[in-house]
């Protein structure tokens, strides 16, 4: 039911692509990140909670539609419904069911609890397309609560010693999942970068409870940091902004710190282990869940997820994408 075109993946029975790389006139979107959500199409069709994200980044002028999870909507000779993914706020899984049974569409998922994401809804399906960012055997997560601990003492060990925490993580998504999981060990403000305020206000707009913050941008000229938690993203480390922080430790939060060997090439002095991807184990057990003897894997390391499936008895194939470099969002 899904063939793959210039574009991204298209659906000829019902008109319409999935997170479409190129421009077309009926995108179905998985989540707001910019690798899945890339502006110039036409139309928008995406779950109820991703729908703020999208006007946010796309911009108000665009069409943008959306269903409530589990919803049913029929487009040409297929129904297509939006299911939890518990990758961010929003993010969900495609169902398609037509002539040829049922097709999943992942998009970006992860199986650990998350405050700030409705959480994954495995579905039996025929034909499963799945994201295999870390889709090698290494990457295995610790316990969520087990590294916000790490993140606190770290936070609490620079403040003694009077230095900035200076906290690297993506925009969307990563900062509101720390700010959310920060709030069941503590009530103390945290600094985040200003480009961060919208989505964290949308989050907030959704229900989404966080710790208090404040504008690290706009503190006045003079203002001391020593001491606290500043939240940024990865493009203002090197750039003049960071002067303003004074003497700081630096840190990473994604799936990307399990390999020394990144943390040390990229100069961090802490990498916090903390993904909104799924990690190996489960990708085998969601893939298992699904029941289907089918699957593509897509994104990351889909060529060694799919040549696993392959060794043990799944007929097993990988869909080529337009993005390639570090994963959006983790």
């Amino acid at each position: 039911m899904l063939v793959e075109h210039a574009e991204g993946l298209f659906c000829p029975a019902g008109g319409f692509y999935i997170d479409p790389w190129g421009t077309v006139d009926r995108a179905l979107i998985t989540h707001a990140h910019g690798d899945h959500a890339r502006p110039g199409s036409r139309a928008y069709l995406c779950a109820d909670p991703s729908k703020p994200l999208l006007e946010r980044r796309l911009g108000s002028d665009v069409t943008v539609e959306s269903l409530p999870y589990g919803a049913r909507l029929t487009l040409g000779n297929v129904t297509v419904s939006f299911h939890p993914a518990g990758h961010i706020l929003g993010s969900s899984q495609i169902r398609i069911e037509g002539p040829d049974g049922v097709w999943v569409v992942t998009g970006d998922y992860k199986r650990a609890a998350d405050p700030t994401a409705a959480p994954f809804e495995p579905i039996v399906c025929d034909m499963f397309i799945t994201e295999s960012t870390f889709g090698l055997p290494i990457y295995r997560w610790d316990p969520t609560a087990a590294v916000i601990d790490e993140i606190l003492r770290w936070w609490d060990d620079n403040g003694r010693d009077r230095r900035t925490s200076v906290l690297f993580c993506y925009t969307l998504g990563k900062v509101q999942r720390i700010l959310a999981e920060l709030s069941r060990v503590t009530d103390r403000r945290v600094f985040v970068h200003g480009m961060m305020l919208s989505m964290i206000d949308a989050y907030r707009d959704a229900g989404i409870q966080m710790l208090p913050v404040a504008s690290a941008t706009d503190q006045p000229k003079g203002t001391k940091f020593a001491g606290e938690l500043v939240l940024a993203p990865l493009s203002a480390r090197g750039t003049p902004w960071m002067r303003r922080l004074g003497d700081h430790s630096d840190a990473f939060a994604s799936g990307l710190m399990r390999v020394r060997g990144v943390r040390r090439q990229r100069a961090f002095d802490r990498g916090f282990v903390l993904s909104d991807h799924a990690d190996w184990p489960a990708l085998l057990q969601t893939i298992a869940e699904t029941g289907s003897g089918r699957v593509l894997a897509t994104h990351g390391f889909a060529e060694p997820l799919a040549r696993h499936l392959q060794e043990h008895g799944f007929e097993a194939g990988v869909v080529k994408t337009a993005w390639e470099g570090e994963p959006s969002g983790d």
